[in-house]
C-alpha cells in the first residue's frame, strides 16, 4: 500500500521550507571569511596580492570603496589603514560612502565605525568583517 501526501502536507512543507530560506541567517560571517581566503589564495602569486589604491588616495578619517573587490580601505589615524567588507552584514548591500568616522550603508541607514567595522547605527547587529591588506611604500593591496 502506497502512501501519498495530501494537498495539505504538500503546502505546508513547501511553506516551511520558504519560510527557513527567507528568514534564516544570511551566513554573512561564513560567507566574509571565504571572501578573504579566495581574495588571499588569489592574490599569493601576484607577490603581496593586487593593488587597490594609494595611502594618499585615502583621507585620513575617511576612506574608499571598491565595490569589484568588495572592499573599503579606511584611514581611522594618520598612517593607519584598514579595510573591511563592502557588504553590510544587515541585508548585503554594497556601502556607499564613508563619512564622519563610518563606514555607510545606503539600503537600511546602517553605520560601521571605521576604526574596528563595529555597528555605530543599526539595523545591522555584526560589525563588518575585516580584511587584510599590506601598506608598502606608497601602495595599498589586498593581502
Amino acid at each position: 500500500m502506497t502512501i501519498r501526501p495530501n494537498r495539505r502536507t504538500v503546502l505546508l512543507a513547501t511553506g516551511a521550507a520558504a519560510l527557513v530560506v527567507g528568514c534564516g541567517d544570511s551566513g554573512d560571517d561564513d560567507s566574509g571569511s571565504a571572501t578573504a581566503e579566495t581574495s588571499e589564495t588569489s592574490g599569493a602569486p601576484e607577490a603581496g596580492g593586487e593593488e587597490l589604491t594609494t595611502t594618499d588616495a585615502v583621507p585620513v578619517g575617511g576612506g574608499k570603496i571598491f565595490k569589484d573587490e568588495e572592499v573599503v580601505v579606511v584611514q581611522p589615524e594618520e598612517g593607519e589603514f584598514k579595510a573591511f567588507s563592502a557588504i553590510c552584514t544587515h541585508q548585503r548591500c554594497t556601502v556607499a560612502s564613508v563619512s564622519d568616522g563610518t563606514i555607510n550603508c545606503p539600503c537600511h541607514g546602517s553605520r560601521f565605525s571605521i576604526t574596528d567595522g563595529a555597528v555605530a547605527n543599526p539595523p545591522a547587529t555584526r560589525p563588518l568583517p575585516e580584511k587584510k591588506i599590506t601598506v608598502e611604500g606608497n601602495s595599498i593591496r589586498l593581502a
